[in-house]
């Protein structure tokens, strides 16, 4: 069959599957041009590629009933969840419906005495954390916006507590998720270990909805420290901080949260949140325990910190003030900015082993130098992993080809230092082409068989993760 023969089929297609699901949905399937915008892209600059349409299911059966149609028709499923992810993942370069879990927001059951609980996919880790908050236990993975915890799971998400608690990978115990058969199944149970066959939960977490859509989790939960306290430090340059975080860890010393900021990010959090911090290299640290552990901990930091020529260090119990600092760095996306008004930010993480934090974060900033970009640095650097916010002139081509240079330089540089290309954004389409070069050929051609044998037609999120 030709290009063209299979387009005009593909669309046709297309057009009878939404015609079927408008006859089971009615206006439920909604094809507004502005809702349909929303749920494409649009938190950086990769182009907004709309669906056709968008639907809310309701619960597990709505989401099977759908894909069943749409396995028929071969019609594209782009799963959403709150439309915070980098990479863009919620684009529909070939057209399809999104399914947006905003209805789908329940949390099932608490189990207390276990300290798990099951929720629908559309619930936000705020709402979670929210609800929690009186049995004494709380959620961990904080990725800074108020994502949905499906979508948190699918991109394999993580943030700001990941050094202590660990990722999303770490805290998920089962999911259920509908296949592209619309075929429905549960990943494991409860329990907090099995070896019982395959890990399909960890499989499907990270897949970028490639392979199925989740409609429930089951998740690890943490008890709420006794004590918790805030602290921060500032250093001479990047180097000394980054150095102050190696020694830190291999110290063994139990941070919760170890945050770098560097002195651009540092000023524009300072102008954004109305803070007055050191404008140099930063460390925003968290500690949790006992009111004497923490003590402790922050004190042996200090020592760590003075070692590498900080100044300046201090440290809270005050939940006020630790509050006020961590949504400060919370809103550094926000801050950087307005650094340029104007610009456009174009947001890219990697990660490395910590042991070469200092050496890919001072290469970062002598080639950002060098190329005359403005870009403010901040990361979850304990484990290695940092973000450049590039500030963008999207008018000015030159400007946007040497953005464009950079990220493709540090995704390359991030590999060569045995890192990833992205610590937690995901590949989406943004970061496809740098797959293979850090897996090798061979890994691709098994998640290229892992999704055709899950998903033939290509019907799940196609165009991500450079798997068609």
């Amino acid at each position: 069959m030709s290009d063209a023969a299979e387009t005009s089929q593909s669309k046709a297609g297309l057009s009878n599957g939404l015609a079927v699901l408008k006859q089971h949905f009615g206006e439920r399937v909604e094809t507004g041009q502005a809702l349909r915008s929303q749920h494409a892209h649009t938190t950086t600059w990769l182009t907004n590629q709309p669906p056709d349409a968008v639907f809310c299911p309701r619960d597990t059966a709505e989401v099977q009933k759908v894909v069943g149609i749409c396995a028929q028709y071969r019609v594209p499923v782009i799963p959403f969840g709150t439309g915070s992810s980098l990479e863009g993942h919620v684009n529909a370069p070939h057209g399809g419906i999104s399914i947006d879990f905003k209805d789908m927001n329940a949390i099932l059951a608490v189990n207390a005495d276990d300290m798990d609980a099951t929720v629908q996919p559309g619930v936000t880790r705020k709402a979670l954390n929210t609800h929690l908050r009186d049995t004494g236990l709380f959620f961990s993975v904080d990725p800074g916006a108020d994502a949905s915890i499906g979508g948190m799971a699918a991109t394999g998400a993580s943030g700001t507590n990941a050094v202590r608690y660990g990722t999303m990978k770490d805290n998920i115990l089962a999911l259920k998720a509908v296949l592209p058969s619309g075929e429905v199944i549960t990943t494991a149970a409860r329990a907090r270990k099995t070896s019982a066959g395959y890990d399909l939960t960890r499989l499907m977490v990270g897949s970028e909805g490639t392979l199925g859509l989740i409609t429930e989790l089951t998740l690890r939960l943490r008890g709420i420290p006794e004590a918790i306290s805030a602290a921060t430090c500032s250093f001479p340059s990047v180097d000394a901080a980054c150095r102050a975080v190696i020694l830190t860890i291999q110290y063994g010393l139990p941070v919760a949260r170890i945050e770098l900021l560097d002195a651009l990010q540092v000023r524009a959090v300072n102008a954004y949140s109305k803070l007055s911090l050191p404008e140099a290299p930063l460390l925003l640290l968290e500690f949790h325990g006992s009111a004497a552990g923490v003590a402790e901990q922050a004190e042996a930091f200090g020592d760590i910190a003075a070692e590498m020529g900080g100044s300046g260090f201090t440290f809270t119990t005050r939940e006020e003030e630790r509050n006020q600092l961590w949504q400060a760095r919370h809103d550094a996306y926000w801050a950087g900015l307005q650094l340029r008004p104007g610009a456009k930010g174009l947001s890219t993480d990697v990660c490395v082993p910590v042991s070469r934090l200092a050496d890919c974060v001072g290469a970062a900033q002598e080639k950002l130098a060098a190329d005359g970009i403005t870009a403010p640095i901040v990361g979850h650097v304990g484990d290695g992993n940092f973000h450049c916010l590039l500030l963008v002139d999207m008018d000015n081509p030159d400007e946007v080809h040497r953005a464009e240079g950079f990220v493709g330089w540090l995704n390359d540089l991030a590999i060569s230092m045995d890192g990833t290309c992205t610590g937690e954004h995901g590949i989406g389409q943004g970061k496809a082409k740098y797959l293979e070069r850090e897996l090798g050929a061979g890994a691709m051609v098994m998640m290229q068989a892992i999704k055709r044998g899950i998903d033939p037609l290509n019907i799940m999120n196609p165009g991500k993760m450079g798997l068609g």
